[in-house]
């Protein structure tokens, strides 16, 4: 954890209720948790445990029931819909395991795509989005379709996407999981040199010790809470 700057993003005492009476489930209970700017955190934990509702309000995706989540120094929980949509776009990228591409369009169309939404203008959209594909080592395949490319490929072009507008969180869900084990790792060391050569915070979701290992710090969820938070232990020199 840094000393020296605020966290990135909190959660104070964060509850997250659904329905009512005897069907009424809570999915986090009281959940407290700070990251800092430019770490690189994986959330794991079983089905049910609250790790994908901590997600979906970490990403502005949701909003807690009850406490606070902030956001770069903003409680982001009490912004309405259409602010946190600005949010997000302006803030926030995100992976999904399903790549969620645009099949008849290109991997350049694709990138460009946020960027439509904040009116950037089809010059500056298409350079940036050249320039994305390029961090992902896909230079040469800015025309293909996804049909057209791998797995490993189609997860490069949605991670390309995801860090055109230059976010200051990555969120990424299960990003490995439609991949095999070589692909995945690829996508896995992609990922960390982006944490270390761009300082972006990534928070991961994932089921897979392995993945979760390229974490610096993994988060373990159990029944709405946090069962552990460890820091990866640093390599001998």
């Amino acid at each position: 954890m840094n000393g020296s700057a605020p966290p990135l993003l909190t959660f104070r005492d964060i509850w997250k209720t659904y329905g009512d009476g005897e069907t009424r489930v809570n999915a986090l209970a009281g959940v407290n948790l700070a990251i800092d700017q430019g770490e690189f955190v994986a959330i794991m934990g079983p089905s049910g445990s609250g790790k994908s509702t901590s997600m979906n309000i970490i990403g502005c995706l949701d909003t807690p029931t009850k406490g606070v989540y902030s956001f770069m120094g903003v409680d982001a929980g009490a912004l309405d819909r259409s602010r946190r949509a600005v949010l997000r776009n302006r803030y926030i990228g995100f992976v999904f395991q399903g790549y969620n591409l645009l099949p008849r369009t290109t991997a350049a169309e694709n990138v460009e795509l946020p960027l439509v939404y904040r009116g950037v203008n089809s010059r500056d959209r298409r350079d940036l989005a050249m320039n994305a594909l390029a961090q992902v080592g896909l230079q040469g395949r800015e025309h293909h379709t996804p049909a057209e490319l791998s797995g490993g490929q189609q997860q490069r072009v949605a991670i390309a996407r995801a860090i055109v507008t230059r976010p200051t969180l990555l969120v990424a869900d299960e990003p490995t999981g439609n991949l095999d084990t070589a692909r995945s790792h690829e996508i896995m060391s992609l990922l960390t040199e982006l944490n270390g050569q761009q300082g972006l915070t990534i928070v991961m979701v994932t089921h897979e010790a392995d993945i979760a290992a390229y974490a610096q710090r993994t988060i373990h969820f159990l029944d709405g809470n946090i069962a552990s938070d460890t820091a990866a232990a640093m390599e001998a020199s």
